[in-house]
């Protein structure tokens, strides 16, 4: 199992309070097409049978102020609850793969801090509420609100070694990355979210495109209202590479929501590149059209007779008939870097030019 097939799916989606609170000023019909995709998501997602749910969220400044601030944070308890808005929630934590993980991270140079007793707040209870989900969780607290933050980039990452660490244990999971799009909550700004910059960024992750994540420096999220998209970063490194199934994006006059989903399989191998390895088996053809791309002698010898250069050497009937032809199309059917032959012709047409 590699990285990639251990994670087959996955959810972004947003955690405003406004989904709990419903205040007047919010637009019921937003709310009610949000949390309807998010449970057709979560449906699609249980369909998978993963064995655990990877959900990774921020701490809107309710613990992590002033005592201790971990960049990272896994919950390892039998059991993580919550509350708000006059809502409990609480969720099986599996505990015994939070620790295996804990340990595999440390493996490679990451060093999450861990609790037993962590509270989730909307962030993480909003997501899973719309999704309708029931099963274990593995909660993964990521620090947006209070500098220094992690990097995009150190997130992304940890959303790595988090895929290898799962498919290291043996498991399936599906991720859910827990964000906004852009929103400014407590300061001057929060009735301007950046809708260009979100319909921008939702059109380049539409592509499967995840890795446009990493141009986003801390300046860049800070300017836009995007801090929270560190979650998404780490959840975007658990999928990989991967075009979503459903892409969303619903304005609002305080935060921009945001869904993206993946339930659809990993794509099985890739179309082979234009320009392969050298093949080991090819390695005495190869060498021969490398001579004639960069050496004026070979090039003579082979001019004043084709069906003769290399005679030598034990190349295969095949091999033989398509160098002294020299046919490219028969060289990329044996294999042959295309590139060795290309530059073969190139070299020998000059030098027959100069003759």
């Amino acid at each position: 199992m590699t990285a990639t097939t251990a994670i087959p799916g996955g959810v972004f989606m947003a955690h405003a309070p406004q989904f709990f609170t419903l205040p007047e000023s919010e637009d019921r019909a937003t709310v009610e097409r949000i949390r309807s995709l998010a449970l057709e998501n979560g449906r699609r997602l249980r369909a998978l049978e993963p064995d655990l749910t990877v959900v990774i969220a921020n701490d809107h400044a309710n613990q992590f102020l002033l005592h201790c601030v971990p960049a990272f944070m896994l919950h390892r308890g039998a059991e993580a609850k919550g509350s708000f808005a006059g809502r409990d929630y609480a969720y099986p934590v599996a505990h015994e793969a939070a620790g295996a993980l804990l340990r595999h991270l440390q493996a490679e140079g990451f060093d999450p801090a861990f609790s037993s007793a962590a509270a989730l707040d909307y962030a993480f209870g909003i997501p899973l509420d719309f999704l309708g989900h029931a099963g274990p969780i593995l909660p993964l607290f990521v620090n947006a609100y209070l500098p220094p933050q992690p990097t995009i980039e150190r997130c992304y990452a940890l959303g790595q070694a988090l895929g290898r660490g799962i498919a290291a244990l043996g498991l399936r999971a599906v991720v859910v990355a827990s964000g906004g799009l852009s929103h400014f909550p407590g300061t001057d700004r929060y009735g301007q979210p950046d809708l260009e910059f979100d319909t921008k960024l939702m059109a380049e992750l539409a592509t499967g495109n995840l890795r446009w994540l990493l141009s986003l420096d801390p300046a860049r999220l800070d300017a836009t209202g995007n801090i929270e998209l560190r979650c998404w970063a780490v959840g975007a490194g658990m999928l990989g590479e991967r075009r979503p199934d459903l892409v969303s994006l619903d304005p609002s006059w305080h935060h921009n929501y945001a869904t993206l989903a993946w339930w659809t399989p990993p794509a099985g191998p890739q179309t082979p590149p234009h320009y392969p390895e050298v093949a080991a088996e090819r390695v005495v053809l190869s060498g021969l059209l490398h001579a004639l791309a960069t050496d004026a002698e070979a090039r003579s010898r082979y001019l004043a007779a084709p069906a003769d250069y290399g005679r030598e050497t034990a190349l295969s009937p095949e091999e033989r008939a398509a160098l002294a032809s020299l046919d490219e199309a028969q060289m990329l059917a044996l294999g042959v870097h295309p590139f060795l032959p290309f530059m073969a012709r190139l070299q020998l047409d000059r030098q027959r030019g100069e003759a």
